[in-house]
């Protein structure tokens, strides 16, 4: 019998390492995808890693509430030699039954011994036990990790880690090439002037990003969006145009960052960030907390409309399951405390509506 390779992929882990990675939050919607692109990048590294042909990649996500592929799911599912395996969405925005599926399969086909190498690409610790059962039919299990930016693997549970054979960081030039933040980075985004108001821009930093402009009257200086004439609309900017040159965004991609017509009226915070992140119980600290909550609010506001932010508003004090769930994933991964007390959610929670108020128009 031939040998060869899989690749079971826990989308989950997958899309919120990565978005965490380009995006600096888990917020899925935080970012655009090139899933053919990004499946070929993973094949590509199993089957050099383990010198054996593909033999099929699953992929587990959740569906509809009855377990259904959406469009997108689809079209992922066409790919070749890419399998569908879906597990549902409750009505809280849950997903249902993919850790089980993965886990089941694991096992059953690690005893009928359907390729010889697998590369789990997750970090879950309830998958440890279905790893070890893989192994102890002679299988090789190895976890392809998402690397953060310092090329450590994100959000791998220990345990996971300890009973793999090993843990490969997915190349990080794949995830950056096919995982594209919907906002340019906050690093490159021009720092709003206190002095001149929220939401206005110094010229300045207009001039850094797109030319000298014409003299504009009146002693404000214009938004990005007008001082850029003839930018790239959204679509434009995702199929190419507007990519950082030299450490300055063009007008396109400042163009695209507005596109939401939603921000925070300073960048956010993660790469000024640089005190303890826990204290010394190990609990976040209020910097830590501060920092993941004005985060997940400026990835929400990439994709949100003035509409979206009333309708965020009008929720209040209930945060939407989505966001409440990408906080508290964030703040786990950015302290790497997984055992978050009342307290700590409370006092997140809090500091999310508090900047969720700060968000502007323009």
């Amino acid at each position: 019998m031939r040998s060869h390779c899989a690749v079971y992929v826990d989308v989950g882990y997958l899309l919120a390492s990565a978005a965490t990675r380009v995006a600096g939050s888990s917020f899925r919607r935080a970012v655009t995808i090139d899933y053919p692109a990004l499946v070929s990048g993973l094949v590509e590294q199993a089957e050099a890693d383990s010198g054996l042909p593909l033999l099929r990649v699953n992929w587990y996500d959740s569906g509809s509430r009855s377990g259904v592929a959406d469009p997108g799911q689809e079209d992922i599912g066409l790919l070749p030699r890419v399998k569908l395996r879906l597990g549902r969405r409750s009505y809280s925005g849950d997903q249902k039954g993919v850790d089980v599926r993965l886990g089941l399969d694991l096992a059953i086909q690690g005893r009928n011994r359907v390729a010889d190498v697998i590369y789990l690409v997750s970090g879950d610790d309830d998958l440890t036990e279905a790893v070890e059962e893989a192994q102890a039919h002679g299988v090789q299990v190895v976890l392809l990790a998402v690397p953060d930016r310092e090329g450590r693997p994100h959000a791998v549970a220990k345990h996971l880690g300890l009973a793999a054979d090993g843990v490969l960081p997915i190349h990080g030039e794949v995830i950056d090439r096919t995982v594209r933040p919907q906002a340019i980075p906050a690093a490159l985004v021009p720092h709003e002037s206190t002095e001149d108001g929220a939401g206005q821009t110094p010229r300045a930093a207009v001039e850094s990003a797109s030319g000298p402009q014409p003299p504009k009257p009146g002693p404000r200086p214009a938004p990005p969006a007008a001082a850029t004439p003839g930018a790239a609309t959204p679509g434009e900017a995702g199929a190419g145009e507007g990519q950082v040159d030299e450490g300055h965004p063009t007008p396109s991609v400042l163009a695209h960052k507005r596109a939401s017509q939603l921000h925070l009226p300073e960048p956010a915070v993660a790469a000024a960030h640089t005190g303890p992140r826990v204290d010394a119980e190990g609990h976040p600290t209020d910097e830590s907390i501060d920092a993941v909550a004005r985060q997940v609010v400026a990835a929400w506001c990439t994709t949100a409309t003035p509409q979206a932010l009333a309708e965020l508003k009008a929720s209040h004090p209930q945060i939407p399951a989505e966001l409440d769930r990408v906080l508290l994933v964030d703040l786990s991964s950015h302290t790497e405390a997984y055992d978050l007390e009342e307290s700590t959610r409370f006092r997140l929670r809090e500091r999310f509506w508090v900047h969720v108020e700060r968000v502007r128009i323009g």
